[in-house]
Order: C-alpha cells, then structure tokens, then sequence
C-alpha cells in the first residue's frame, strides 16, 4: 500500500499504471481509494501461457465464440458480480465508472467469450504501450474466461506486447503459468514495456 485518495480519472490511472500502481479497494470501501504497488508482482509470460489438453480440446470444439470490445460494460459487470479478490466485491460502481471512461478513450479493453449468443466470460484491463494489465475475469459457462485469456494472450503476443501485468498470483493463474517476480524487476521491465510502439489494434 503506497497511498490513499485521489481520483479515478484517466490522466491519474495512466499515470499510475506507467509507474507500477494501481487502485484496490478493499471489499466494498472505496474511499478513500487505496493505491497499491506489490511485492512481488504477478506477471503471465505470453510466450509461457499453460493450455491444458483439456482446454485445448475446448478451443477447438469452438463450443465459443470470442469477440474483443464489444462489450466491455458486460464483463467488468460480469467481473464485479461474481467473487472478487479476499472474496469481497472490489469491483464498485466507482471503479466501472472509471474503467468504462478508460474504455471510451481507448484505454482499457475486454475480450469476451460468447456461447449460445449469451456473455459467458470474459476479461479486461488497461494497455499502455507494451503494457497490459489484466484487471479481472470472469465466468458464467466453464472454460469461458480461459478461452478469453487464451485468445488475449495470442493477441497479444502478435501486436508485439511485452509485459502482461495481472497484479497478484492466485492458485488459478498460477495453474495457467503465471510466476511472481520482484518488485525492481517488474519496474524495470514496465520502463521497457512503456516504450514500444505498439497498439490494441483488432482482434
């Protein structure tokens, strides 16, 4: 924890995403805002992303469709209404508030999985640079936000992205590859990250 208050105004989350911040609130409480900047970092290296057979076969059986954008208020909801992180729902209206902002300015982004024409899962965050920071997943049909991981992570790689932030390792990412590095480590590879000239693009 490196601070409290402020705004959730998109000149502020750049600015705190560009130097390895970024808000939690702790369960439902969201003011004061609190300010985090973990040691160690969670990171998911997007050459090293564990697809189980069992996925892989999901994947295939193309049982999803996936689509990128088109409907970020669906998943942050979706994210805020199902478990968050220490089980409370860190997710506030503020926060979708904020994020959807960071969205219409071309910010934050969401790739959705789709099965049988309803939202099943998905995933967003915020791209800055060669930067992505996962923010939150969710789902409603199993594999659904693996599916939407998989196919952002591919994207990603492709668009030239360098580092792939998803704050706080849990058992769940871990399973699928994800590793902790310290602190001065990630910030050395945010300041690389920061400076390549790559974009979202379409997926």
């Amino acid at each position: 924890l490196i601070g409290a208050g402020g705004e959730l105004k998109p000149e502020w989350l750049l600015d705190a995403y560009s130097h390895g911040i970024f808000p939690w609130p702790i369960g439902e409480f969201d003011d004061p805002m609190l300010w985090w900047s973990l040691d160690p970092r969670a990171i998911l290296e997007l050459d090293s992303l564990h697809v189980s057979r069992r996925l892989r076969q999901t994947l295939r059986s193309e049982r999803f469709e996936v689509t990128c954008d088109r409907d970020f208020a669906g998943v942050i909801r979706g994210c805020a209404e199902g478990p968050g992180r220490e089980g409370g729902t860190w997710i506030s209206p503020r926060m979708i508030r904020a994020y959807t902002k960071m969205f219409e300015l071309g910010h934050a982004h969401s790739v959705e999985a789709w099965h049988e024409g309803q939202l099943a899962g998905g995933v967003y965050g915020v791209a800055i640079g060669g930067l992505f920071a996962g923010e939150s997943m969710f789902t409603r049909v199993r594999d659904a936000s693996k599916v939407a991981l998989v196919h952002l992570v591919e994207h990603l790689r492709r668009r030239g992205y360098r580092l792939f932030d998803i704050q706080q390792l849990t058992p769940h990412t871990e399973r699928l590859g994800a590793i902790e590095i310290p602190r001065s480590e990630y910030l050395e590879r945010l300041a690389e990250a920061l400076t390549a000239p790559v974009t979202f693009g379409k997926m």
